[in-house]
């Protein structure tokens, strides 16, 4: 299993806009959520074994944010074409299995994940009530095969910091996982 990085977009870059369907068609917008004190955005697919790995956690940890009035988004930008497991059939099944309760979108097009940098999956982000980037890289330190508990314990203190107003501790650590699977000729340049 060979791992790509997270591409570690700069801190205080806005958040880029997105406008994408959910499985059911329903149409979700960054400012959608403009009233929260944070937005996190991940990420994630269905098939990839770091997802996998971290999804029952990531489901809950997301459950609890979205309780703080935290807002919190998955992204899905593989090619269903080539990868039919991460299609909106598969993800509606994903969410009612893994018990997702925040917004799971298909970025089509993959131009969502050119605008936020994103190059793996799992890939977080973390933007403060203005909306501008106080965190990207990992759920936590935890890897199949590696041993560590999934805590989600990076981004949780992240999400914590921002909460406070207090800047996210140094370092960051990107984010570990499968590449985003790009389309044919669609690669972004940062992809290798």
């Amino acid at each position: 299993m060979v791992a790509t990085p997270s591409t570690m977009l700069p801190l205080g870059t806005e958040a880029p806009n997105f406008e994408l369907a959910d499985p059911a068609g329903t149409i979700h917008r960054r400012d959608d959520f403009a009233g929260a004190p944070a937005l996190v955005v991940g990420f994630i697919c269905n098939h990839c074994p770091y997802v996998q790995h971290i999804r029952k956690e990531w489901a809950q940890l997301a459950r609890d944010l979205r309780e703080r009035g935290v807002a919190v988004v998955g992204i899905n930008s593989n090619d269903a074409d080539s990868y039919p497991e991460d299609a909106p059939a598969a993800m509606a099944t994903e969410i009612e299995q893994v018990g997702y309760t925040f917004p799971y979108l298909y970025d089509e097009s993959q131009g969502v994940a050119k605008e936020y940098g994103a190059a793996c999956t799992p890939d977080f982000y973390v933007f403060d009530a203005d909306r501008r980037l106080a965190y990207r890289g990992e759920f936590d330190d935890s890897r199949p095969r590696n041993g560590r508990p999934v805590t989600g314990a990076a981004l949780s203190a992240a999400v914590g910091a921002v909460l406070a107003s207090r800047p996210v501790p140094e370092p960051q650590q990107p984010s570990l996982g499968c590449n985003i699977k790009w389309r044919p000729g669609n690669e972004p340049d940062y992809a290798g």
